[in-house]
């Protein structure tokens, strides 16, 4: 692996982890929004990863596939919407329910400081390789 494909790398995981981060922010945005059906109720959403490898032994030559991760889609979670009796609600259904978002507060929290983590661990992968590079640049000069 080339020394300039660690940003590659880096970066892909630092748009893998801003989508994960924009879909917890949107996830607890909605965590307390009622609906008048299961339905219509927000659904939580998270995103789906894929981990891009190089063949091992491949030459580039042979294998020009990317490595890094690359971000599949988004799903929704299949948890039921929380039914709650609140009969002078405007969106009440005939028999009083309200229907609320599937979130988990503290599940989307810990996402998102565990994506914050990981952000923050990718721009030190790539702050120290840029350094590394630098100084490699500023040795070969003095040779």
């Amino acid at each position: 692996m080339s020394l300039f494909q660690i940003f590659d790398v880096s970066g892909s995981a630092l748009t893998a982890e801003s989508v994960r981060l924009n879909t917890t922010a949107s996830n607890l945005a909605n965590a307390e929004s009622v609906a008048g059906s299961a339905a219509a109720a927000y659904k939580s959403r998270h995103p789906v990863f894929q981990s891009l490898l190089r063949e091992f032994g491949a030459t580039p030559e042979e294998d020009q596939s990317a490595v890094g991760v690359r971000v599949l889609g988004i799903v929704e979670s299949s948890a039921p919407a929380l039914v709650r009796y609140q009969p002078d609600h405007p969106l009440a259904d005939a028999r009083g329910n309200v229907y609320v978002s599937n979130v988990n507060s503290i599940e989307e929290m810990t996402n998102m400081i565990a994506a914050s983590r990981s952000f923050q661990s990718n721009v030190e992968v790539i702050n120290t390789s840029r350094d590394l590079l630098l100084k490699t640049i500023t040795m070969g000069a003095r040779a």
